[in-house]
């Protein structure tokens, strides 16, 4: 993404969630991971001038190297360092 361009939290958090190793956004203890924007607030999604951070869930039992390069790729090319933050890892459902 080139300098300057506004970057769209909530397209962040689309694109996030459908990552297969994702099992959902994280705001972090305090939900001091999110974006405010008029009307509403994406959360999990914090972009700042110098950075972004990702809040995520991980699904097990994938390694949390493949849970952040995953989360990277889904944020795609940005003018900043993009951090992920995996507050929590979900089993994956076990057939009744």
């Amino acid at each position: 993404m080139t300098a300057g361009v506004e970057i769209d939290a909530g397209r962040i958090a689309t694109a996030v969630q459908a990552c297969p190793h994702v099992a959902g956004l994280h705001a972090g203890r305090f939900g001091e991971i999110a974006t405010y924007l008029p009307g509403g607030r994406v959360p999990g999604v914090r972009i700042r001038p110098e950075e972004i951070t990702v809040g995520v869930v991980g699904h097990y039992p994938a390694p949390v190297r493949d849970i952040a390069q995953e989360v990277r790729a889904a944020v795609g090319a940005v003018d900043r360092v993009v951090h992920v933050w995996i507050g929590d890892i979900a089993d994956i459902p076990q057939p009744a």
